[in-house]
């Protein structure tokens, strides 16, 4: 809970006493109490900003204040002490109980401070490639557009606000709400969390410029849904690419308020299998036959993107990245649908030097040719898929033997060197924020029985193990074989 939410419960719980104890009844003070609790109720609103889950808060400070005027008004009634006794100890105490519990369970969260020696900087771009069209408008005539968020090395502690963590969160968060079967409002407080990264913040000059990863998120995400994991390569000086991708995203909104709502599940994943089992009728998208599937189109958004960061690298017109993007070491990471572009991206760009693939199966193509880069696989074991299908669904049989079965197959066809993680009790969506989101993720089945913040500790170190080794030329220790400090994970390696 925010500052002010925290003190409005406080002076709601006086008010609650001063009306539900007998011998408090007298005191004068409770009446003010009152007026104190309002107060703040407006202060709460004004400065942190409303949410529905201060709602049972609100009312209950408006019923104190009109069960203390209604006292001043009908002074020494019998019974007006009766309905206030009957208020204080039964529909009080459950609402006093709500308005405690529901902001708790669903918090304006915030996210560890990153272990790197270094700040957080940050800066959107609006790119359109005129050489493509868009698939997800039914316009011939629009281009493909994407949105990208890039976090970069900043000196440490940047002065000014910190960046939001959704750009555009009422409308994104709507949108996910709609594509998950939730209540629109569900999320709407999302627009009031921050990252540790402030806009536009100088970069650090530790070196004249930094490796850079491009991250693809999953289906139906956003372009920083795993922020904890971003954040952590940022502040051990990476550059990262953040990619909102019309047709993977929930939303991508663009400056001028257009905006391109996701596709559901069951209505894109022809499109997505296609790629992974081709069939001879292959689905349209819009009248256009996708014979491939969608992945190669998302995977052209990556060369895409490097040919947008190039030029950026030559003149940046936010005045911070201009010669700072070292783009002859660069790589790409994603989880899901985002690791499946990541390694169709990785089989097509040779300037990608480095691929990190995230809990998903593997496109035809890539099965068939194998990639060329050092890359590590991070899943689960059969068993940690099955018990989530028993637990939130999903993870069929099939689902399982895909996932395992083409990235193992990939891996071992590695001409180069090559990690495979297993990490055990982590579900899907332990790769993503999600655990911040709510605090009780495992106990509703939703996310694994690993501690959320273990899973991303777990990530983090070898994910930026892993990128030091193969775009640093660091030496990286934890890859050598099992980790005392991560005695869960399953580490197997692939040399040359």
């Amino acid at each position: 809970m925010r500052f002010f939410e925290i003190l409005l419960s406080i002076t709601n719980l006086l008010a609650f006493l001063g009306l539900a104890i007998p011998r408090l009844h007298a005191m004068r003070w409770k009446g003010y109490v009152s007026l104190v609790a309002l107060l703040i109720a407006f202060a709460q609103i004004g400065v942190e900003g409303p949410r529905w889950q201060m709602i049972p808060a609100y009312g209950l400070t408006i019923l104190f204040v009109l069960i203390w005027l209604f006292g001043i008004a009908l002074p020494g009634r019998g019974h007006v002490h009766r309905i206030v006794a009957i208020l204080s100890t039964g529909a009080g105490m459950v609402v006093f109980i709500v308005s405690i519990v529901l902001p708790i369970l669903m918090p304006v969260f915030h996210f560890a401070q990153p272990t790197g020696p270094y700040g957080i900087g940050t800066v959107i771009y609006h790119w359109v490639d005129t050489s493509r069209p868009e698939l997800f408008t039914p316009d011939p005539n629009d281009h493909r557009e994407l949105m990208a968020q890039v976090w970069y090395p900043a000196k440490p502690e940047p002065s000014g606000p910190h960046a939001l963590y959704i750009q555009d969160g009422d409308a994104v968060t709507l949108a996910m709400a709609h594509l998950l079967r939730f209540p629109d409002f569900l999320f709407t407080h999302f627009k009031y969390v921050t990252t540790n990264a402030v806009a536009s913040a100088p970069i650090a000059d530790n070196f004249s410029s930094y490796p850079v990863l491009i991250y693809l998120t999953g289906l139906d995400g956003f372009r920083a849904v795993s922020t904890f994991q971003i954040e952590a390569l940022v502040s051990h000086g990476y550059i990262v690419v953040g990619l909102d991708q019309p047709g993977a995203v929930a939303m991508a909104r663009f400056p001028d308020g257009r905006q391109i709502s996701g596709w559901k599940k069951a209505e894109i994943d022809p499109l997505i299998m296609q790629s992974v089992e081709p069939q001879p009728n292959a689905p349209a998208l819009y009248g256009k036959a996708l014979p491939d599937g969608i992945i190669p189109y998302f995977a052209q958004d990556v060369t895409f993107a490097l040919d947008q960061l190039s030029a950026v690298n030559i003149s940046d017109p936010e005045h911070i990245l201009t010669c700072r993007l070292d783009l002859g070491h660069a790589g790409t990471f994603g989880i899901s649908l985002g690791g499946m572009t990541a390694g169709e991206a990785c089989l097509k760009e040779p300037r990608l030097k480095a691929c990190l693939i995230m809990d998903v199966w593997m496109t035809a193509d890539v099965v068939r040719s194998g990639l060329q880069q050092p890359t590590m696989f991070i899943t689960r074991d059969a068993d940690t898929m099955r018990l989530e299908r028993q637990r939130s669904g999903g993870w069929t049989e099939k689902d399982i033997a895909l996932t395992l079965t083409t990235m193992r197959a990939v891996f071992e066809r590695l001409p180069g060197d090559g990690d495979y993680l297993q990490i055990p009790t982590m579900f899907h969506l332990n790769f993503t924020d999600f655990p911040y989101w709510l605090p009780i993720t495992s106990q509703l089945g939703l996310t694994g029985p690993i501690d959320g913040q273990r899973g991303f500790d777990i990530l983090n170190a070898y994910s930026l193990a892993f990128f030091d080794r193969y775009l640093k030329s660091q030496p990286s220790p934890l890859l050598d074989g099992p980790s005392k400090q991560f005695p869960e994970v399953i580490l197997e390696t692939h040399r040359h």
